[in-house]
C-alpha cells in the first residue's frame, strides 16, 4: 500500500511516497481503509523535526503522519466490537509509529474508533477527532459555569472549543480577527473580542473583574492570562505554552488522548449540526507536500483533507 512517511527531518518537499506492507489488526484492533486523513499543525512540527527537538517524539528512521482518519472498517481482531464494512473515524494518538493515516490503511486499536457522522462526506468526518476531542478534553479541565475566554476562536479547536462550551450554556467570549466575527458568533459565541495587544484590557472592559475561565489554542500566552480573574483557571495547549500562574489562577495543560467513547459523542453532536465540520480544500494523498505548504502559509479556515 502508499504511505506518506518522513525519513528526514525539513520542510514539506521531506515527505516521502513509500510502499509498505498492509497492516493487520491484532486482538481488540480494526483496520480502517482510508477515505480521509485531515492535515494538522502536529504533523507539521513532527515533519520538520520541531517535537523530536522539544522531546515529544523520539527520534525514528521512519516517523508516519497524520492522526484523524475516516473511512471503512475491513478487517477486525478478536474482541474489536466493529465489524467490517462500518464507516468509523478515529485518532492515532502515538506520534512515533512509522504509519499514520496519511496512508491507504491503518490499524487503531478499537478504543480508538467510533462511529463516522451520519450525514456528512468522509472528508467532514476526517476533520473531527483530533480538534474536536482537544476541545472537549480542554473544556473537562475547567470548572467552572461561568464566563469562558477561547482564543483563536475561528480556528479549528477554537470553534469546536466555542460550540461545546455555547452546548454547555456556558457565556462564551471569542477572540479572533475582525473579519471572523461573524463565524466565531454563529459558533455559539456571546462576545468577541479583536485579537490583538492589551488583551486583558479589553475582555475586561466586555467582562468586568475578568472571564472565570480561557482556553488558549492561539498561544497567546501571558495576555489572555491578564483576561481571567484573580483565582481563575487557565489551559495551555502546547509543551511549554503555559504562563506562570500569577494571582492564584491554576494553569492547567490538555494533552490529547484517543477516546472512542467521548467520539462518539462528538459525532452525534456533529450529525445534529452542533459541531461545524470544515473543509478548506481536499487533496489527493500524493499531494500531502502542497498540503503542508498551504498549511504553512497560513489563512485557512478548517482543515485540508487528504484522500487516498
Amino acid at each position: 500500500m502508499r504511505a506518506m512517511v518522513v525519513r528526514r527531518f525539513g520542510g514539506p518537499e521531506v515527505l516521502e511516497s513509500a510502499e509498505v506492507p498492509v497492516p493487520a489488526p491484532g486482538p481488540g484492533q480494526v483496520r480502517i481503509r482510508v477515505a480521509a486523513a485531515a492535515v494538522n499543525p502536529v504533523d507539521a512540527a513532527t515533519r520538520s523535526g520541531l517535537l523530536t527537538e522539544a522531546g515529544v517524539v523520539p527520534p525514528r528512521d521512519v516517523l508516519g503522519l497524520g492522526w484523524d482518519v475516516a473511512g471503512e472498517v475491513d478487517a477486525v481482531g478478536e474482541d474489536a466490537g466493529f465489524r467490517a464494512g462500518d464507516a468509523v473515524i478515529g485518532l492515532r494518538d502515538r506520534l512515533a509509529t512509522p504509519l499514520g493515516a496519511y496512508a491507504e490503511w491503518i490499524v487503531l486499536d478499537a478504543s480508538a474508533v467510533a462511529p463516522a457522522p451520519a450525514g456528512v462526506s468522509p472528508a467532514e468526518a476526517a476533520t473531527l477527532p483530533l480538534n474536536a476531542l482537544t476541545a472537549a478534553q480542554a473544556l473537562d479541565l475547567v470548572d467552572t459555569t461561568g464566563t469562558l475566554l477561547v482564543t483563536g476562536a475561528a480556528g479549528a479547536v477554537g470553534g469546536y472549543a466555542v460550540a461545546l462550551a455555547h452546548a454547555r450554556k456556558l457565556r462564551v467570549v471569542a477572540v479572533a480577527g475582525s473579519s471572523d466575527e461573524a463565524q466565531v458568533r454563529a459558533f455559539g459565541a456571546d462576545e468577541f473580542v479583536r485579537r490583538g495587544p492589551s488583551l486583558g484590557d479589553r475582555v475586561r472592559a466586555v467582562v468586568p473583574g475578568g472571564v472565570d475561565a480561557v482556553l488558549d489554542p492561539a498561544l497567546v500566552g501571558l495576555d489572555a492570562l491578564d483576561a481571567v480573574r484573580g483565582g481563575g483557571e487557565f489551559v495551555a495547549f502546547a509543551a511549554g505554552a503555559a504562563p506562570i500562574p500569577l494571582r492564584g489562577v491554576r494553569v492547567r495543560g490538555v494533552w490529547i488522548r484517543a477516546d472512542g467513547t467521548r467520539l462518539a459523542e462528538l459525532a452525534r453532536m456533529a450529525s445534529e449540526g452542533v459541531l461545524p465540520l470544515r473543509v478548506a480544500d481536499v487533496l489527493p494523498l500524493s499531494d500531502a507536500a502542497k498540503a503542508h505548504e498551504r498549511l504553512a502559509a497560513g489563512g485557512l479556515r478548517g482543515r485540508l483533507v487528504l484522500t487516498p
